[in-house]
């Protein structure tokens, strides 16, 4: 039950890195040379108030020293590597190994 729906995340992040991947190509093209947009930069600009609680929750209840070196680093990664490494996480994460045996053999 659950594998279907990681699957679906997957699929969602995908999705997510493919829209990100083409603004940013869109962008490069008016640019004359590459531009990547931040996650913190799109986290922003969608929603700055879920970003402050996101900081705050990760200081006031996880270990406050990770903020800074480790999600900061995420933070500053291109918004379309975040959604694609999430993709394959999740996908990952929900696959079904198929059979060795194969389709046709006798179980």
């Amino acid at each position: 039950m659950i594998r279907p729906v990681l699957r679906l995340f997957a699929y969602i992040a995908l999705a997510m890195a493919i829209i990100a991947a083409v603004l940013d190509a869109a962008r490069s093209v008016g640019a004359s040379h590459l531009v990547t947009t931040p996650l913190q930069e799109s986290w922003q600009s969608l929603s700055a108030p879920s970003l402050g609680a996101v900081e705050t929750y990760f200081k006031a209840h996880l270990y406050a020293a990770l903020w800074d070196p480790l999600t900061l680093w995420v933070l500053a990664t291109p918004t379309f590597i975040v959604f694609a490494v999430l993709a394959l996480l999740l996908y990952t994460l929900g696959y079904r190994r198929q059979n060795r045996a194969g389709r046709f053999a006798a179980r």
